[in-house]
């Protein structure tokens, strides 16, 4: 399971040393795409196929199912870690999510999201007061 907060940098080539934590999951191959709330997802490829087996459901007659996977899939690109546990964001991943330097490398349990570090402390700060009414929202129907 992908977890945790880690802090790298981007070299100026736009790699990424992954941490060591997440590599024994996404060693063996990744998928790099536009993620949600201008952050990058990585997906191991395994993942990838599922979320691409539900994207190919979707009726190519909804104009708001094809817009998403243009841009969901057209920005998608595989890639596995170097010896060194790099990989490289392309220039227009990295555009969308306002990657330059300073990162937050965030493991959401089957995925990671990358996002420009200050972005995700910002986004932090500013669900804070509603992050105890969702988890109340969420799990209501389960008893925890």
């Amino acid at each position: 399971m992908l977890l945790g907060t880690f802090n790298p940098r981007l070299d100026e080539k736009g790699r990424l040393i992954l941490p060591a934590k997440f590599r024994g999951r996404l060693g063996s191959g990744l998928v790099a795409t536009r993620g949600l709330d201008r952050c990058v997802f990585l997906f191991p490829v395994d993942e990838f196929v599922q979320v691409h087996d539900r994207l190919r459901k979707a009726p190519l007659e909804n104009k708001a199912a094809r817009d998403y996977m243009r841009a969901f899939l057209g920005h998608a690109n595989d890639d596995v870690p170097d010896k060194q546990g790099r990989i490289l964001l392309s220039q227009p991943l990295r555009r969308y999510a306002g990657l330059e330097r300073d990162v937050a490398v965030v493991g959401m349990g089957s995925r990671v999201e990358i996002w420009d570090a200050q972005r995700w402390e910002d986004y932090l700060e500013s669900g804070e007061d509603a992050y105890a009414e969702t988890a109340a929202e969420i799990f209501e129907d389960s008893g925890m």
